[in-house]
C-alpha cells in the first residue's frame, strides 16, 4: 500500500495494525541449548520421563523450571508411552517403614527373562531398603537355593550381611539351605504374606525399573551377553540415576549422607521413579 502512494501510518490503519506489531522482530530462542541437551537426555535413556530428564538435568548442574523443561518435552514430543500393565486387585495397604542405615533390611526377589535363542534367565535382585542399592543382579540360568547361599556368601565378604532379609515364599528363599544359613549367620527371614507383592514394594519397584529400562530395552544374544549389560545398567542406577524418593540424590549419594541419620521414615514414594 505504501508503494500506491499511502502513508505507511495510514496503510496500518486500512490493515488494523499497530505500528509495533509491525516493527517487531522476533528475539532469538533461548532454549536452544537446553533443547538439545533435553532431547540428547530423552535418546539416551530411552524410559526417562520429564521428572527423570528434569533431575538429571539438575544433576548436571543445569538450573532451569521444571515447567520449562516440560513445556520443551512436550514439544518436542518426546513422552514416553506407557507399557500395559496386569490389573491386579487392590489389598490392604500399609506404610512401608524405611530402615535408617544401609546393611539393615535387604529386600530379593527373581526376574525373569530370555536370551535370543530361547532359553531362560533367572536374575537374582537384591535390595537395600534403606538406601534404596542395587546390592547385586545375579544372572543364571537357574539358581537354587544353594545358589542364592553361594551369592550372599560372596556378598558378605565385599559388603557384609543384613540384619533381616524380606523375600517372598519362593522355594529358593524357604528351602533347608537358606534356612540353616540364616540361622549360621544370624540372619533373620522374612516371608511376606502369599499374593501380597506390595509387603516387599521395594523390590519390586526396582524389578520394574530393571525390566522398562534395561530387560525390555535390550535383545540379548547370549548369558554373558545379558550378564555384562545388566551390570552396567546396575552401576549407572546406582551411581548416576537420581531418584525423587531420595530428594533427587543417586542411591549411592544417599547412602554416604545416611550415616548420621537416625530418623525412621514411612516411605510413601516406593513406586515413584
Amino acid at each position: 500500500m505504501v508503494t500506491k502512494g499511502l502513508s505507511e501510518r495510514r496503510a496500518l490503519a486500512v490493515l488494523c495494525m499497530s505500528a509495533s506489531a509491525y516493527r517487531y522482530q522476533p528475539a532469538p530462542d533461548r532454549n536452544v541449548e537446553l533443547r538439545e541437551r533435553i532431547l540428547a537426555l530423552a535418546q539416551r535413556y530411552k524410559r526417562y520421563g520429564v521428572g527423570m530428564i528434569y533431575l538429571k538435568l539438575r544433576q548436571a548442574g543445569v538450573l532451569v523450571n521444571y515447567k520449562r523443561v516440560e513445556r520443551l518435552y512436550q514439544e518436542a514430543k518426546l513422552q514416553v508411552r506407557r507399557r500395559k500393565r496386569k490389573k491386579v486387585p487392590v489389598g490392604e495397604r500399609q506404610p512401608l517403614l524405611r530402615p535408617d542405615r544401609a546393611n539393615q533390611v535387604w529386600s530379593m526377589d527373581f526376574v525373569f527373562d530370555r536370551t535370543a535363542d530361547g532359553r531362560v534367565l533367572k536374575a537374582l535382585t537384591i535390595v537395600d531398603d534403606a538406601t534404596h542399592e542395587s546390592v547385586a543382579i545375579e544372572v543364571e540360568r537357574a539358581i537354587s537355593g544353594h545358589g542364592v547361599v553361594r551369592i550372599l556368601e560372596r556378598l558378605a565378604v565385599q559388603r557384609g550381611l543384613p540384619e533381616v532379609i524380606r523375600t517372598d515364599n519362593g522355594k529358593e528363599f524357604c528351602g533347608k539351605a537358606m534356612l540353616e544359613w540364616a540361622h549360621n549367620r544370624g540372619v533373620a527371614l522374612r516371608l511376606i504374606e502369599p499374593g501380597k507383592p506390595n509387603q516387599n514394594a521395594y523390590v519390586e519397584s526396582f524389578n520394574g525399573r530393571l525390566r522398562d529400562e534395561c530387560l525390555n530395552e535390550h535383545w540379548f544374544t547370549s548369558l554373558l551377553h545379558a550378564r555384562t549389560v545388566i551390570e552396567t545398567w546396575r552401576r549407572e542406577y546406582n551411581e548416576e540415576r537420581p531418584k525423587n524418593a531420595l530428594g533427587g540424590l543417586t542411591p549411592e549419594a544417599y547412602a554416604k549422607t545416611l550415616a548420621g541419620s537416625d530418623t525412621l521414615t514411612p516411605d510413601s514414594k516406593a513406586d515413584r521413579y
